[in-house]
C-alpha cells in the first residue's frame, strides 16, 4: 500500500495566487517557479498592487519592515509567505 503525500497550504494557494496575478494585475499566469521580477511580471508598481490585494484577499496584516523581496519572486514564494503570515495570525 502506498501513501499519497497530500499538498502542503502553500501548494493549494499557488492557483489562487496565480489567478489573482491574471485577474488583477492582467498577467499570464506564470510557473510557480518563475522568477517574477527578473521575467519583468512583477514592477514596482504592480508589486504594490499585488501587495494590497493578497493584505486584502487573504486578510494578512504585514508592515512594511517585514516586507522582503524575495517573499514575492515567485508564485511558490508568495503562496509560502501568505501561509506564514496566515499562521501568525492564528
Amino acid at each position: 500500500m502506498s501513501v499519497t503525500q497530500r499538498p502542503s497550504v502553500a501548494e493549494l494557494l499557488q492557483p489562487q495566487i496565480a489567478t489573482l496575478l491574471a485577474e488583477i494585475l492582467l498577467v499570464a499566469p506564470p510557473a510557480p517557479e518563475t522568477d517574477l521580477l527578473a521575467a519583468g511580471t512583477l514592477d514596482s508598481l504592480s508589486l504594490v498592487e499585488l501587495f494590497i490585494q493578497l493584505e486584502q484577499r487573504f486578510r494578512i496584516s504585514v508592515k512594511m519592515e517585514d516586507l522582503e523581496v524575495d517573499h514575492f519572486r515567485s508564485v511558490t514564494s508568495i503562496a509560502a509567505f501568505v501561509v506564514g503570515w496566515q499562521e501568525r495570525a492564528g
